[in-house]
């Protein structure tokens, strides 16, 4: 898909301020008084991602955002420390840019030709450390991010489909709204087949954010420099940066990340602590009727579900503790 066809495609419904406003609190009435507990994740900037990803389905919308607080309080994605990530993290499989694209995005570089031997979990688990450091580092005015993917040495040994899976799971139900675009530079043409496998896994609104680029290709290279600074875009994508990545500086600039973030743990987003007996309760009896309305049961009865899943055992489907060896790196 060009440039151009992408931006065209990538449609949503628009709604005025006033509006977005309007469903942004029908979403926290929905959700109850859980939502006055986690102001951060329930935030209007927040609770906005979600309607969008839900098309301003607010009952979605607030099914989507009570999922990712449990799966937040589970997993506690806010207390993975570089330590906990290092070992994959140095393999420059996957790492933030120190630059962002044009319009004052995030960048992410995925090198989808290295290879990995850590679990599943581990790489998700890396994946997360480093959305929540992109979110952090995020201008207030620009919340999207952009993926940088190099099929360099790319082959069908690097495929794992379950990772795949995995990845879209954690971004579209829990990161909604944070991609602004995946750049897949040079796949080879076995690619498209597995391109085709994991296209289910994907919503389509994400799957239109894909689009191919290619070396010696004009259009390409117009697109590319439309979206990057070319002096600071490496080589590998056809810029003119050949300095690569430092890992031993990549690493000491998370460290001093996680420095300044652990002072903003408590943010009312997913403190373990604090989401104890009480806020249990408060999930529990935000499903029951307030004010015995239809609408209100319409309501309670779409969360009947997230109450089964709130008697399962609380180790995520991606927590660690149970897989991961001593693994860190000091």
């Amino acid at each position: 898909m060009s440039f151009k066809k992408l931006k065209e495609s990538i449609t949503e419904k628009k709604l005025s301020p006033e509006e977005q406003l309007i469903k942004i609190e029908e979403t926290r009435k929905i959700i109850g008084p859980i939502a006055d507990k986690f102001p951060t994740i329930c935030s209007d900037a927040s609770v906005l991602r979600f309607l969008k990803a839900r098309n301003y389905n607010t009952i979605k919308a607030a099914r989507m955002l009570r999922g990712t607080i449990k799966w937040r309080l589970e997993f506690k994605p806010e207390k993975i420390r570089w330590e906990d990530v290092a070992k994959e993290a140095l393999t420059g499989r996957l790492y933030r840019a120190d630059y962002l694209d044009r319009q004052g995005r995030v960048v992410f570089v995925i090198k989808a030709g290295f290879q990995t031997t850590s679990l599943a979990t581990v790489q998700i688990k890396y994946l997360v450390y480093c959305l929540e450091n992109a979110i952090y580092n995020s201008h207030s005015t620009q919340e999207k991010m952009v993926w940088l993917i190099d099929f360099q040495g790319w082959s069908t040994s690097c495929i794992s489909v379950k990772v795949t899976r995995d990845t879209a799971q954690v971004l579209q139900h829990h990161y909604p709204e944070r991609l602004g675009l995946a750049v897949l530079y040079n796949p080879p043409k076995l690619f498209e087949s597995f391109w085709t496998m994991v296209k289910p896994f994907l919503e389509p609104k994400t799957y239109k954010k894909a689009i191919f680029a290619y070396p010696g290709n004009p259009k390409s290279r117009v697109m590319m420099e439309e979206l990057f600074d070319m002096d600071k875009l490496e080589s590998c994508f056809g810029g003119n940066n050949k300095a690569g990545m430092n890992l031993e500086a990549y690493g000491q600039k998370m460290r001093e990340d996680d420095k300044r973030m652990s002072g903003l743990i408590d943010s009312g987003c997913s403190t373990p602590s604090f989401f104890s007996a009480d806020a249990n309760e408060t999930l529990h009896s935000s499903n029951g009727s307030e004010d015995g309305s239809s609408y209100r049961e319409a309501v309670n009865s779409n969360f009947e579900e997230d109450d089964d899943l709130m008697h399962q055992s609380p180790c995520s489907e991606y927590e660690t503790k149970n897989e991961i060896g001593p693994d860190k790196i000091e």
